[in-house]
């Protein structure tokens, strides 16, 4: 394939619809990420917040450590055709 693989992070929440959309957006696309759920890791929503520059809502997404923001953003960059080309398929 040649392309690097772009590292994707993202918080999420117990039962979070929008998380679930997120990721499964993702999948299709064969993404791997590495998810931290903030409702079950001492810390982790402290840490979203400061990354997120005060983003509190679930999901926050992270490509290459740039915050993209939650679900709706991830949508609206697939939908503008960005969103591969920072995933690294293309």
């Amino acid at each position: 394939m040649g392309y690097e693989m772009a590292r994707v992070e993202i918080y999420t929440g117990m039962f979070c619809g929008y998380c679930s959309a997120a990721k499964k957006l993702l999948q299709q696309k064969g993404v791997a990420f590495e998810e931290t759920d903030v409702t079950g890791t001492p810390g982790a929503r402290e840490t979203m917040i400061k990354r997120a520059k005060g983003g509190r809502s679930v999901p926050q997404i992270f490509i290459n450590g740039e915050h993209i923001g939650g679900c709706d953003d991830l949508y609206a960059l697939d939908s503008a055709g960005k969103l591969d080309a920072r995933l690294g398929l293309v």
